[in-house]
């Protein structure tokens, strides 16, 4: 399990909202870029109400998702097409467990926190119809980080599990299925969860009480 790319955004462009601009067109890095609490040195966040902050400080994306949009979609995803911070290989990012910990490289630590929810950013930046229902579908989010432990990362850093915490929702659980059973154990865990995330699983958990 390995990063591939470090991506921060390119430059501001139109976007649809009444921010006017938008973040999302991320590129590689060449070198080591320093991870902060509230993301990449270097990255920007126009919505911030509706994005950034310390539980959305990176996005991470797998590599192995984006060729299967380049299949689905016949055409090429580079890597920060999806506005990702972080492209993966070899590992299940979809997969991974809400408050799962990795460390990449050396030095820096991350918690996975949620699952990214398509927006109409996305879908302007994509020009595809139905965008947004298209890549819910597919259950393929990838998933915001929050920081632990700051220090530098680069391409080719291996990416390691650090820990596992005890219950069985994924990120891309938490996008499509939100089995009731599954956010009650989950929430009984006692992980540490963001509010939204949390609330979102109070709300569907008491539906199966």
């Amino acid at each position: 399990m390995r990063l591939l790319t470090v991506n921060v955004v390119e430059k501001l462009i139109p976007g649809p909202k009444e921010t006017g601009f938008t973040a999302i067109d991320k590129r590689p890095q060449l070198g080591r870029i320093r991870v902060r609490p509230l993301g990449l040195e270097g990255d920007r966040v126009c919505d911030t109400a509706n994005h950034g902050g310390p539980d959305l400080a990176l996005y991470a994306y797998a590599d192995e998702d984006a060729k299967w949009w380049a299949q689905e979609l016949g055409r090429d995803i580079p890597t920060g097409l999806f506005g990702e911070n972080l492209r993966t290989e070899g590992l299940d990012v979809n997969g991974a467990l809400l408050g799962e910990v990795w460390r990449i490289g050396a030095e820096v630590e991350v918690m996975v926190r949620a699952p990214r929810i398509p927006c109409i950013t996305f879908q302007h930046r994509m020009q595809l119809p139905r965008w947004v229902k298209r890549f819910h579908q597919a259950g393929r989010p990838g998933a915001y980080l929050k920081v632990l432990r700051e220090g530098t990362i680069g391409a080719g850093d291996p990416i390691e599990i650090v820990s596992r915490p005890d219950h069985e929702v994924t990120v891309a659980h938490m996008f499509g299925e939100q089995d009731p059973g599954k956010l009650r154990a989950m929430l009984d865990s006692g992980v540490d969860l963001m509010g939204e995330i949390r609330e979102n699983a109070q709300r569907i958990a008491a539906r199966g009480e």
